[in-house]
């Protein structure tokens, strides 16, 4: 088999951190958080105050450190942890993107509990609502290169198993598995979660 090179994207809170780990630990990859490897490398350019303090990051410098990364990897597979991935990870270099989604109920208390507030939990919201994670990594790599995976009361080991059975053949990836804009709605919750 090739080399796998497996993104783990999503909205902040959806779980990307704990899923993208176990992963790595269960095909023997090289765990990449772009996070992580921005801030021990000061890519950071500034940090914006009207998004709760979101951390600017210099995407072109992060992009060559993750492909040099990538190729000092040789032939080890990669997890990339990230929900800004798809603006990061050049298509030809990966495998697989994994979008996870969470219901924006949930999502919201996972936020909440994480100490998200104002303008940042809502604009986070908003884009698990309108499937923003969703589509940049479609624009970024096609429909024949990501999997929605619904994460909305998994364990992590429930949704690795899952990965690992697209991975290996045994469940078609797919697209278009969660419609929050219209759960919500049909909730008459739209207007409580969509305030951007």
């Amino acid at each position: 088999m090739d080399r796998l090179v497996i993104l783990i994207i999503g909205t902040p809170c959806v779980g990307k951190t704990s899923v993208a780990r176990l992963l790595a630990s269960r095909i023997n990859a090289v765990y990449v958080n772009l996070t992580e490897l921005a801030t021990k490398n000061n890519f950071i350019t500034g940090v914006d105050e009207k998004r709760g303090g979101s951390l600017v990051i210099d995407e072109t410098r992060l992009r060559k450190a993750v492909i040099r990364l990538m190729h000092e990897a040789n032939e080890q597979n990669i997890v990339v942890d990230g929900h800004y991935a798809a603006s990061i990870i050049p298509r030809d270099l990966v495998t697989c993107a994994f979008v996870l989604r969470r219901d924006p109920i949930e999502l919201r208390d996972f936020m909440e509990k994480a100490g998200f507030s104002g303008n940042k939990l809502w604009e986070n919201l908003a884009s698990e609502i309108l499937d923003i994670c969703l589509v940049d990594a479609l624009n970024a790599y096609g429909e024949e290169k990501v999997c929605e995976i619904d994460v909305t009361a998994k364990s992590v080991e429930d949704a690795v198993e899952e990965i690992l059975a697209i991975i290996n053949g045994f469940k078609k990836c797919r697209i278009g598995v969660v419609d929050w804009l219209g759960k919500l709605e049909s909730e008459g919750l739209l207007n409580e979660y969509l305030r951007v």
